[in-house]
């Protein structure tokens, strides 16, 4: 710990007459977008960040956003209106292709956070600042949970002192509360029409017997057709959950005691936890790449395993997400797609008309036009693909579609 503060310490003294001041904006619900050198936005994954108050919740939201507009205070439920911000996805192999096709532009996929108040035990009822606050993320595709897993007395903690697994609890608890009152009306109504969908019924069943008794309803063994059926109700506990176990700068490395809770926690609920610090994180906000691995370096740690990264990269693999590119030289994007697409379902993420006007994919992977460094390099060596409506696309396909209207 105190060689990273050192380390951080030289990177401020060498630097002085280059600190930014970010003002804080004074609306408690803003739109912030983090550039990573691009331009423009092509699709986006939203997150829901939650948590009890003083987690370190709204700190790693404006670390991740880069930007101190969500209020981060030490005292409950600083953050009133939700906070949403936009990140562009650090992807190394966007910058190779700019690099290769010597484009114009490139354009990231992104991910958005939502970042709401703490919830507190009995939220669902109105306590602290009452469910409205779930409403907010009942839209998102993922939940993120920050895990308190840190001392400070400094900071206070809503229930007078720090469990990781009580305090996962107690969240788990208020959206399963939340979302039996969310099934109630619909199940009762399903069980009397007698024209309703029998696939329904089963599925808001099965739902509800996990909720009554305390799982989460993503444990309830829906199948995808279930799933399908009560989408519309958007059920907090059906979607999957990352923990993100919040330690001390000194802890990034190897995580303590209390983060290995989280992760023995998260696993008995067949669920995916990332270390994170968002101190860390924080401080890293405005510090140039170089610095950034100075810093890091100093922790035990690399840019690709903690924070952002971490976070984007366990999100697509639990939500079977995954990524292709269209490059030449006016332009080069990344393009998020679920796993197992094919061909032409990738190409109507572009735009509906290239599906249903779609003729071939030519195709070249990513691993071969980085070993190559060009397209014509790839096509000279005969790895230049025509790919037909059968293709199932493979992560880091460069593709042009070929289509007719």
């Amino acid at each position: 710990m105190k060689l990273a503060i050192a380390t951080l310490f030289l990177i401020m003294i060498s630097r002085i007459s280059g600190w930014v001041v970010k003002s804080p904006l004074v609306k408690s619900s803003i739109m912030v977008v983090r550039s990573y050198s691009r331009s423009e936005i092509s699709m986006k994954l939203q997150t829901g960040i939650v948590g009890l108050p003083n987690v370190g919740k709204s700190t790693l939201f404006n670390a991740l956003v880069g930007s101190e507009a969500a209020q981060a205070a030490n005292f409950p439920f600083c953050t009133i209106e939700p906070n949403v911000g936009l990140v562009n996805v650090p992807d190394k192999r966007l910058d190779r292709l700019i690099e290769i096709n010597k484009s114009e532009k490139g354009i990231s996929a992104t991910m958005e956070f939502v970042d709401i108040a703490g919830i507190v035990k009995g939220a669902s009822e109105g306590a602290g600042l009452g469910n409205k606050f779930l409403t907010n993320i009942r839209m998102t595709d993922a939940i993120v949970h920050v895990v308190r897993c840190f001392v400070d007395d400094d900071v206070i903690h809503v229930d007078g002192n720090v469990d990781p697994v009580r305090d996962m609890e107690v969240i788990g608890l208020e959206l399963i509360f939340a979302d039996i009152a969310q099934i109630e009306k619909r199940l009762e109504k399903a069980r009397k029409d007698k024209k309703g969908s029998p696939v329904e019924l089963a599925a808001l069943e099965k739902a509800n017997e996990a909720l009554m008794g305390g799982k989460p309803a993503r444990l309830a063994g829906l199948n995808d057709e279930e799933k399908e059926s009560i989408k519309s109700l958007m059920l907090l506990t059906l979607k999957p959950v990352i923990y993100a176990a919040n330690v001390p700068d000194s802890d990034l490395a190897n995580g303590n005691s209390m983060s290995k809770l989280v992760f023995d926690q998260a696993a008995k609920e067949g669920c995916r936890a990332v270390l994170v610090s968002a101190q860390v994180e924080s401080e890293l906000t405005g510090l140039n790449e170089d610095e950034k691995k100075e810093f890091l370096d100093a922790l035990g740690v690399s840019d690709e395993n903690c924070g952002l990264r971490a976070l984007v990269r366990t999100s697509y693999d639990m939500l079977g997400l995954q990524t292709y590119f269209t490059s030449g030289p006016q332009e080069t994007r990344a393009w998020t797609i679920q796993k197992g697409f094919t061909a032409p379902q990738a190409a109507g993420v572009i735009h509906t008309d290239f599906e249903k006007g779609f003729i071939r994919a030519e195709t070249i992977s990513y691993n071969d036009m980085d070993r190559l460094g060009s397209e014509k390099s790839v096509k000279e060596a005969g790895l230049l693909r025509s790919e037909g409506r059968d293709y199932v696309m493979k992560e880091g396909d460069i593709v042009l579609f070929r289509f007719n209207v």
